[in-house]
């Protein structure tokens, strides 16, 4: 660790409580001789941290940071992954909103929670990520994106189903006509992939689970392939299809236009507190009884 330290801050633009956490995140930097990073975007919420931070643009918010803090709920969560997951910077999520799967720590327990940290006495547990090929059409550029969830291909046009041609490791799997299908990482089991049917995976498991979204045939199974695996997402048919990366629609694919995922080398990193495991997360979700 350097002997500065670079705390980022990533922000939910709709919760009342985020200006009054990012003062205590800014309070807790300078009392250990730290500098906050702020997203260009997110001046407008963190008006009073704005003035003594440094304030960059997306591509060059990972980079050179010692931790990034979450103040929001999963979709910040996954907001703070996507902008740090490349230089892989621990990530502390704090809830200011609904229970979250992905925001480990309550407010009360924030300047205790940096404090481990700096420390080293907090525990930064890894989870998977996909890396995802996009080639939407002959001719465009290749996109490459991370997610920590996952990735789905529906129809472009939301009122349609979408044919796609899925190929394992190389080899034609089936050809899926539905609204859509996603590859989805264990994290993402709780996510869309749940939703559409699919099975709920500890996330310290690393595993790819494949889930058609309303199938039109008769297998409508998830599959939960090896780590090892390559899949392949082909439009077929005549309409397009729409790639979306942890919600965040990013290609439209013609015709031919395919994908690629595989887990990634990277790994996302959270710093975590351990009095609220993934068991105890998902009984408060679904209200199951100790009984």
């Amino acid at each position: 660790m350097r002997s500065e330290l670079v705390l980022g801050l990533v922000v939910h633009h709709h919760r009342e409580e985020v200006a009054g956490l990012g003062r205590r995140v800014r309070q807790w930097a300078e009392a250990h001789g730290g500098t906050l990073r702020l997203l260009d975007e997110d001046t407008g919420v963190l008006v009073d941290q704005a003035s003594s931070a440094a304030t960059v643009q997306p591509a060059d918010f990972g980079p050179g940071l010692d931790l990034c803090v979450s103040l929001g709920g999963d979709g910040t969560m996954l907001r703070a992954v996507q902008l740090t997951a490349e230089a892989e910077v621990p990530v502390l999520g704090v809830n200011a909103g609904q229970l979250g799967y992905l925001t480990e720590v309550d407010p009360g327990h924030l300047e205790e929670t940096l404090d481990a940290w700096l420390a080293g006495r907090a525990r930064v547990q890894e989870r998977m990520l996909l890396e995802i090929d996009v080639h939407p059409s002959p001719g465009e550029p290749l996109i490459r994106e991370l997610a920590l969830n996952e990735v789905v291909v529906v129809a472009a046009t939301n009122t349609r189903s979408v044919t796609i041609d899925a190929a394992i490791s190389g080899r034609h799997f089936t050809r899926y006509m539905a609204d859509g299908v996603i590859v989805a990482t264990p994290t993402g089991s709780t996510a869309y992939s749940l939703s559409a049917g699919g099975p709920i995976v500890e996330p310290d498991f690393e595993a790819l689970l494949v889930t058609p979204v309303a199938p039109h045939m008769v297998f409508d199974r998830s599959l939960v392939l090896a780590p090892s695996t390559e899949v392949r997402l082909t439009v077929a048919g005549y309409r397009d299809g729409l790639v979306a990366v942890d919600g965040r629609a990013i290609a439209q694919l013609a015709p031919g236009g395919y994908l690629t995922c595989k887990a990634s080398d990277r790994r996302a990193r959270f710093v975590v507190r351990g009095d609220r495991d993934f068991h105890t997360i998902l009984k408060e979700k679904f209200g199951l009884s100790d009984r």
